[in-house]
């Protein structure tokens, strides 16, 4: 059964229209004979480009652009050379936006749809349906309800730059297929058509542009749960293409050309990696597109690429392995642990504490990671207090201990050998040495803290960031350090949460 269809919805009904015409769309742009297609652009979803024709295209009108300084294949040997930009390794943190129609139930989490006419229906799902909508309601008729008319993007953007990050990933579409954009391959079932009526995603880039330094990035699901063309794929075991060169890829070029975003996150992609067409999206984001000296990109791309192919790896959500890895990767994790989307039936125990958030910021930077700590908004565009009482504690801490953070990299150790819950990040000073970091999760027990990774010389000192002043420390036996936390109240520490010790002038 088609997903979009609902007795009496003329939302509904409207959706199937679309999809229908889109079929059929598929049989002409395929035949030798489709004129029209070539006699002129684009202007709607009905019309579907061939996506050889589509990259083609592309390429084309990039012709004259000065081209990079290397040439890649679309092959993951050739994709997988691209060296990371810079930006990326050296911003440390981010923010995490899931967004969408399933912020109007708001409940269980952003799977909403598919927990309640999917597969696996979920019970309390499908009790809350049963017991607050009538028979025959369909998810399309949350769309409208979708308004976001307290969204401020200026306001959003403050906190976010509030919250220390450097750059923030914006859901562009997630896999319930509705678009934040005003979507040429997604007619009725996007935020423009539908909804607030406006381009949730132009609004924000350029509220983040315009008002602070933080790098743009977009969300985007490759797949979505019941649209037919995918499912039409999928049950031919992906042996056609129609759902991939009417939806995904031209869907793909069109955030790019649009919003240039400096992160592509994709993400939901069943099939393989031919039948997504990824190597090829890559090759032409690399090479030609407006952002290809700059732009970063994740791991899921399509079946067998995570933690393997792409840009950095995420390997899985809330990915973090604890221990030093040989390739630049990213932990992404949510301030609600239930959920990524807003839901309603959070409790405060859901909640990471801000202590929870620095632990993992900490642990993550110490062996190479990144961290993108995800909010979900709600359906009238805010952020929930208590996500933004987050975001800003850690920029809090941020402003009194981001030195440990931004621009740093893994020590020789990332823990320490002695006492737990210390992580260790270094960088290069302005003379040319190496400064060690320690941030310490737990304030020591008598005002002692042992460590035993460093190993000091004469010349070595000790200070806590955010406290005037060296700190007192001795040598313990061959190797470490103890050192005398300052004794002064509470009102007087730099922060309430993890400290963080500057090691100047250790052995190499």
């Amino acid at each position: 059964m088609l997903r979009y269809s609902s007795a009496g919805n003329p939302l509904g009904v409207l959706l199937l229209v679309t999809v229908l015409m889109s079929i059929t769309q598929i049989g002409c742009v395929n035949s030798e004979s489709s004129s029209q297609e070539k006699a002129s652009p684009i202007t709607n979803n009905y019309i579907v480009r061939d996506v050889d024709s589509e990259i083609k295209s592309h390429k084309q009108n990039d012709k004259d652009k000065a081209a990079s300084a290397h040439k890649y294949k679309p092959t993951w040997d050739s994709l997988d050379s691209r060296p990371l930009p810079l930006w990326y390794d050296e911003a440390k943190f981010g923010i995490f936006l899931h967004w969408g129609v399933y912020s109007v139930p708001a409940l269980v989490s952003e799977w909403f749809w598919d927990y309640w006419q999917g597969p696996q229906v979920h019970p309390k799902v499908e009790e809350f349906m049963q017991q607050n909508y009538p028979p025959g309601f369909s998810y399309a008729e949350f769309g409208p309800m979708f308004k976001a008319e307290l969204f401020n993007a200026t306001q959003w953007a403050e906190i976010f730059d509030a919250s220390g990050a450097k750059y923030v990933v914006l859901t562009s579409k997630h896999h319930e297929g509705w678009t934040n954009w005003p979507s040429n391959y997604s007619w009725n079932w996007n935020a423009k058509d539908n909804g607030p009526h406006r381009d949730l995603v132009g609004e924000l880039a350029s509220a983040v542009r315009s008002n602070t330094k933080l790098h743009f990035g977009l969300y985007f699901s490759l797949f979505e749960w019941f649209n037919p063309l995918y499912k039409l794929d999928a049950a031919n075991n992906f042996s056609t293409e129609e759902y991939v060169k009417a939806v995904s890829l031209p869907q793909l070029f069109e955030i790019v050309n649009a919003y240039l975003p400096e992160i592509v996150w994709a993400d939901g992609a069943p099939g393989p990696v031919p039948y997504w067409k990824s190597r090829e999206f890559l090759t032409w984001l690399y090479n030609e597109s407006p952002v290809k000296d700059y732009v970063v990109t994740n791991d899921r791309w399509g079946d067998g690429t995570m933690c393997k192919h792409g840009g950095y790896y995420t390997c899985q959500d809330r990915y973090n392995p604890g221990k030093l890895q040989n390739h630049k990767w990213e932990n992404c994790l949510t301030v609600d642990r239930g959920s990524w989307g807003y839901r309603r039936d959070v409790t405060l125990a859901d909640f990471l504490t801000i202590e929870d958030m620095i632990a993992s910021l900490a642990s993550t930077v110490s062996c190479g990671g990144n961290m993108l700590l995800n909010v979900g908004p709600s359906h009238d565009g805010r952020i929930m207090p208590i996500f933004e009482e987050r975001l800003r504690q850690m920029g809090q801490w941020l402003k009194v201990n981001g030195d440990a953070i931004y621009k740093t990299y893994p020590w020789k150790h990332q823990n320490d050998t002695i006492t737990e819950g210390v992580w260790y990040t270094a960088k290069i000073n302005s003379v040319g040495r190496q400064d060690i970091y320690a941030t310490v999760l737990s304030w020591p027990t008598n005002y002692t803290l042992y460590l035993g990774a460093p190993t000091a010389t004469a010349q070595t000192t000790v200070s806590m960031l955010g406290v005037p002043g060296k700190l007192a420390w001795k040598r313990k036996a061959k190797q470490g350090l103890v050192v005398a936390f300052p004794k002064v109240s509470w009102k007087q520490l730099p922060s309430l949460s993890a400290w963080v010790l500057k090691l100047e002038n250790l052995e190499i």
